[in-house]
């Protein structure tokens, strides 16, 4: 049986007559990652709050660690590496001395501190910068420092909260590099993201969220294949609009309409790829069905704006 690391149940969160926290739980055990997804509002940042003891629910229980929040809430923190979306990092301070000076928050006796500091730096492939200051740095060392700042007390478990947004392919590529060398080492995390390719790469499970409450979990693939048809056509260009009402209709098994596009789920493309022929002018992409489908399939192509 696989041990649990993190479990929240039913948890429940209202302020005032809303409730932003409808009755989620979920698992998390060593070297998974646990990716939390869902649009603008969906009630991804009040349920981190709650798993770090910021925020108390209103019912519901977190067991972490075999400790109990809010109760216990500064032993598991103890335990705990958080990588926020904003940089925290001080900016009057090297990279060397923001670890350090992290690490005393936690207690840790200053000798021990500087023995981890090579070795995060260089985690972090941040050795050569170790006397810069944030400010000299990227914003791709920035969130890496950030990682290994959380790392310093060597936590069990990781929260992070969209810890690549902002950063150009390259930066993220191997921002997730490290991620993956840290499940390997046994390290849980929970994860949120905007980012579908960033979920369907590191999470071994997704959470879904919309609305406050928890509207699929499972493996990617898995989610995926049960949701969703396997092959897509998108179909845009000039009269791609008037494909969405026309007989081409039937060879999909459902259609949807954003911008200027057309998206045809199907269960076999090539019917509907011969027929798409017939209009030259028409520009088309085939491709298998992905978690971004999956996403815009369970919360809608409606934006949503930041409340």
């Amino acid at each position: 049986m696989i041990e649990t690391l993190f479990r929240a149940h039913q948890l429940t969160k209202r302020y005032g007559d809303a409730t932003v926290v409808n009755d989620v739980s979920f698992e998390i055990a060593p070297g998974e990652c646990l990716g939390v997804i869902g649009p603008n509002g969906a009630g991804k940042t009040t349920t981190i709050r709650m798993c770090l003891g910021l925020t108390v629910p209103d019912s519901g229980e977190i067991h972490a660690l075999g400790l109990h929040m809010p109760r216990d809430a500064l032993a598991i923190k103890a335990q705990l590496g958080v990588v926020s979306q904003f940089d925290t990092l001080d900016p009057d301070f090297t990279c060397a001395e923001n670890l350090l000076v992290y690490g005393r928050y936690f207690g840790m006796r200053e000798a021990a501190i500087r023995q981890r500091i090579p070795m995060l730096l260089e985690f972090a492939a941040l050795t050569h910068k170790a006397d810069a200051k944030p400010s000299e740095l990227s914003g791709g060392m920035r969130r890496r420092l950030s990682l290994a700042r959380a790392l310093v007390n060597d936590p069990k478990l990781l929260l992070l909260d969209e810890p690549t947004t902002g950063l150009d392919p390259q930066a993220r590529h191997l921002m997730w590099e490290r991620l993956q060398v840290l499940l390997q080492q046994g390290k849980a995390i929970l994860l949120t993201t905007h980012f579908m390719d960033e979920a369907e790469r590191l999470c071994s499970r997704l959470l879904v969220l919309d609305h406050g409450r928890k509207i699929a979990e499972g493996r990617p693939r898995d989610l995926i294949g049960e949701h969703l048809e396997p092959d897509v056509v998108e179909a845009y260009g000039n009269g791609a609009l008037a494909l969405a009402d026309s007989p081409l209709k039937s060879l999909a098994a459902r259609t949807e309409v954003s911008g200027e596009t057309v998206f045809f789920y199907t269960q076999d493309a090539k019917p509907l790829l011969d027929a798409l022929a017939a209009h030259p002018k028409m520009r088309t992409l085939h491709r298998p069905a992905n978690l971004e489908d999956l996403f815009l399939k369970l919360t809608g192509r409606q934006i949503r704006e930041e409340a």
